[in-house]
């Protein structure tokens, strides 16, 4: 589970992997052992480097809807951070059409695995246009506009390149 860690301005990617039954966290380029005892709902023991801490966390809120905002109490104090999925952010980021309407690009290299609309079709905000295969997941590509899809640029089976066109969303007018 690989996440984009943000700590005040500060980013770097973490990974938890889970193999033969042992657990290490991965952000530097550097594997650290780790154990995660969930004591009670939101109170966690860990034991990482031979040191073992008892946090608390508690779910705070975000201006980025990508991010999962969390505040972890230690012996020392309050922290706050995020987690980023960032192949959701990047999938967000793509989400295609803008306030006039636009083209829904591919956000990376992938197989269209089905259409969901057809020319002529209305589309609302936020409904899904395609599901796309990458990175061995099915991924729900939206538009970003009310609107009717003039162009559906692949066909199904296909197998796009980051920024192919892929679906054009015309916004109805003012």
């Amino acid at each position: 589970m690989k996440r984009t860690l943000i700590v005040g301005k500060e980013s770097q990617d973490v990974e938890l992997l889970h193999q033969d039954g042992v657990s290490s966290l991965v952000w530097g380029g550097e594997s650290h052992p780790i154990d995660i005892l969930e004591m009670e709902p939101g109170c966690y023991s860990i034991l990482m480097g031979g040191r073992s801490v008892e946090v608390r966390l508690d779910q705070a809120r975000s201006p980025d809807p990508e991010a999962h905002a969390y505040r972890a109490m230690l012996y020392d104090g309050a922290y706050e951070f995020a987690l980023v999925d960032p192949r959701r952010a990047l999938l967000s980021a793509a989400g295609g059409a803008g306030a006039g309407g636009g083209l829904l690009s591919s956000p990376m290299p992938g197989k269209i695995v089905k259409l969901l609309v057809q020319p002529g079709d209305m589309v609302q905000e936020g409904q899904t246009l395609l599901v796309m295969e990458a990175m061995k997941m099915q991924n729900e590509l939206k538009t970003n506009t009310t609107g009717t899809v003039s162009t559906v640029h692949v066909q199904e089976g296909a197998t796009v390149e980051t920024g192919a066109a892929l679906i054009t969303v015309v916004a109805p007018e003012a």
